[in-house]
């Protein structure tokens, strides 16, 4: 088993749109890859990871929190405590093999201009 290393994670204005953490037993990718335009006030964030195990699990828990209060609209999981903040927690149930990837579709929600993903973690 390996030993645990808090995630850092480094803003660099000109590119903030992505973030990479590996924390536990997953490596995840964050990219907002559509943001506010032509009347549409949301962001759609897609969610990536990969779990690097020797387990086998059915079930995902993902914390993520922004630089601003945002809204939670919709995503494949199922959405825990509040749905506004600037934390959310949402939890999936997808079977995971050890080494598998897991792509975990859009996480829509709604904030101001500015939008950055500031931290992320999925655990299972």
């Amino acid at each position: 088993m390996k030993k645990y290393s808090k995630p850092t994670i480094f803003v660099n204005d000109e590119d903030s749109e992505g973030v990479y953490a590996a924390s536990g037993c997953y490596s995840i990718t964050v990219n907002i890859h559509q943001k506010p335009q032509n009347g549409r006030g949301d962001y759609r964030i897609q969610v990536n990871g990969i779990h690097k195990s020797n387990h086998t699990r059915d079930a995902q828990t993902m914390t993520i929190s922004f630089n601003m209060p945002v809204v939670y609209k919709s995503s494949n999981g199922v959405i825990q405590g509040a749905n506004t903040g600037t934390t959310l927690v949402i939890s999936y149930a997808y079977h995971q093999n050890p080494t598998d990837n897991i792509g975990l579709g859009d996480l829509i929600v709604e904030a101001d201009q500015g939008l950055q993903v500031t931290s992320v973690a999925l655990t299972d």
